[in-house]
């Protein structure tokens, strides 16, 4: 009986070797894949906003806070590709595709990373919570999804204004490390820009907003719902204005 376990969990051990698991440490020095979204110099719609935002460094799910590419297996256990790393650990990487999707939006010209200490009106909380290939058969050709949950909250005080999450998936070309990075880069920009609509939605701070265009006894929560009606909180494009 002890044998027969020993084997199992050995071929186990292998499997996941053969996925491009590596149980021991970290890899060995292979391939870096970029994930660097681009985008749109100017897309149209919309004025600039007159407020500060500040984007803080992202909360990841578990197994998500590194440089490695994460998968997970057909049983639902997760792995990373073999010898392939991204440049950056993730957090990182899903901040600076933030920042690049606001400066690319042309509507705002304060917007920095939390490391950059700006004097903000709002700061952007982040959260990844899956940023992975899934594969629903060994060796098969995997699909990619990326889930972002983001809430928007005063600078001062930290009162929560709002919250919107999207979901994202696509399908590799290949089952390789770089199919993976491309179809999560693709993702990745759509989730962006899904964010960066509906965070440059939201209203002038009410504490600070001058008084010819302030809303008394309405709170920030409801503005920027008025300012999203018919956005959607689940992936979808908003509606067309």
């Amino acid at each position: 009986m002890i044998k027969r376990r020993f084997f199992l969990v050995g071929a186990s051990a292998l499997t996941l070797s053969a996925c491009g698991g590596n149980l021991l440490g970290p890899p060995d020095a292979g391939p870096i894949y970029m994930v660097a979204p681009k985008f749109a110099a100017q897309p149209a719609g919309g004025e600039k906003v007159k407020w500060a935002l500040t984007i803080l460094r992202p909360d990841m799910a578990a197994g998500l806070d590194t440089d490695r590419i994460a998968l997970t297996q057909p049983d639902g256990t997760m792995d990373y590709y073999a010898k392939a790393t991204y440049p950056d650990r993730l957090p990182s990487i899903v901040q600076h595709a933030l920042l690049d999707g606001f400066e690319s939006s042309g509507r705002i010209d304060a917007v920095a990373l939390e490391e950059d200490a700006m004097h903000a009106d709002y700061n952007l909380d982040v959260e990844v919570k899956d940023f992975a290939a899934h594969y629903s058969q060994q060796d098969g050709i995997p699909g990619v999804t990326v889930t972002i949950v983001v809430k928007l909250t005063t600078a001062h005080g930290r009162n929560i204004v709002g919250s919107f999450s999207t979901t994202q998936t696509g399908t590799d070309s290949l089952n390789s490390a770089g199919a993976t990075t491309q179809a999560l880069q693709q993702a990745l920009a759509a989730a962006v820009t899904q964010i960066v609509i509906w965070t440059l939605a939201a209203p002038f701070p009410v504490t600070q907003q001058p008084a010819s265009t302030a809303s008394p006894g309405k709170p920030a929560e409801e503005l920027l719902h008025d300012a999203t009606r018919g956005t959607s909180r689940a992936g979808e494009k908003p509606a067309p204005q």
